[in-house]
């Protein structure tokens, strides 16, 4: 038995790209989409968006994405530049968590709790391309993973798909994921790190950015939710209406920054399928993104723990040059009775849509 053990070990390294604890460099590829005025890259490892270029104001284009120029850096970041986060992304408290009985005991990787799915998450993994359209009406690439059951703790097997379309001044990420054996959490997020000005414009303090979540999950001196919700109103963490980031994030307890989910409000009307989470702008470049989705909850992230990062064209990243805006379900939910839901079964699998919209239209509540 332990033979055999050893032997399906072994078939899994070599499938994710890993032989004798190196990575095979010729397997990570980098992919460009193109639509208009819109260029996308991204890459088979960790299914991550690496670069997002796109006119200002001025018709100049600049990248609004944090990363690396090699491709193969992508395989140390420890920040999650641009990457698919799962199989369960944020937090779960205690790194356990009891399911139909069974207790699950995950990978611990921020002291003893597990953040965005363990040592060797999704981000950190060989995806398998399945489809890539590089131009024409549906600029699109699908990726695909299969985690293995107990991969890093996490109970069942699992089929995932990611997918990335460029539309007319848009980007659309489909996360779907199905339960191939038993029910499992899934919580997948696109972590890109935003900078409307440039990823290598400095710090976002005086972007504007509102909201739509009129509750936050608050959490503990660990980040982990405590289970109870509180109003935004009167607190720095009040993004309802525009305000420009920097104005109060001094205020902040806990943190050096923005950190914190937001229960995404829901849409007047019901039938819609996407729900508004926030909108950003630059005022500088004059750009302006919007952020739509069918996820509950939405981390607001402000590149707290970056520091000294070397990135594109040799810029160097510090704290508070991004914005993560994670739609998401809420972290450590399967703790969390109250919470929403994150169980996959068989018979209910798992969608996530991120719709990005970008223009250099400023918003009638901006103005």
């Amino acid at each position: 038995m332990i033979k055999i053990f050893m032997l399906l070990c072994l078939l899994f390294l070599v499938s994710s790209g890993f032989v004798n604890g190196s990575i095979k460099d010729h397997d990570i590829k980098l992919f460009v989409l193109k639509k208009g005025d819109l260029t996308l890259k991204v890459t088979n490892w960790g299914a991550t968006l690496v670069s997002l270029i796109l006119p200002d104001k001025n018709g100049k284009l600049g990248d609004i994405v944090l990363g690396y120029d090699n491709i193969k850096t992508y395989t140390n970041d420890t920040s999650y530049f641009g990457a698919t986060v799962g199989r369960v992304a944020n937090r779960i408290g205690g790194a356990q968590f009891t399911l139909n009985g069974i207790h699950y005991k995950l990978i611990a990787n921020e002291g003893n709790n597990t953040l965005h799915g363990g040592t060797r998450g999704f981000s950190d993994v060989l995806w398998k391309v399945e489809k890539y359209v590089k131009e024409g009406d549906r600029p699109l690439i699908k990726f695909s993973y299969h985690s293995f059951d107990g991969e890093e703790g996490f109970p069942g097997d699992l089929k995932v798909i990611v997918t990335y379309i460029l539309g007319k001044n848009s980007l659309i990420i489909i996360m779907k994921a199905k339960a191939l054996n038993k029910p499992t959490p899934v919580n997948l997020v696109n972590h890109a790190y935003w900078n409307l000005g440039n990823h290598n414009s400095g710090n976002i303090l005086d972007e504007v950015v509102q909201i739509f979540g009129s509750k936050i999950t608050l959490i503990d001196n660990n980040l982990i939710p405590t289970g109870r919700f509180s109003s935004v109103k009167g607190t720095p963490y009040d993004f309802l209406k525009p305000e420009i980031v920097g104005k109060r994030i001094n205020q902040l307890p806990k943190t050096n920054g923005y950190d914190i989910n937001y229960v995404i409000n829901e849409e007047k009307e019901k039938n819609k399928k996407l729900k508004v989470a926030a909108i950003v702008m630059d005022k500088k470049s004059g750009r302006v993104m919007k952020l739509s989705t069918n996820a509950p909850g939405l981390q607001f992230y402000s590149a707290n723990f970056v520091k000294n990062d070397k990135g594109k064209g040799g810029f160097v990243y510090q704290p508070r040059s991004a914005l993560c805006l994670e739609s998401q379900a809420f972290p450590d939910s399967v703790n969390h009775p109250n919470f929403p839901s994150t169980i996959v079964t068989k018979e209910k699998p798992y969608k996530h849509i991120m719709l990005l919209k970008f223009s250099t239209k400023v918003p009638r509540a901006f103005s």
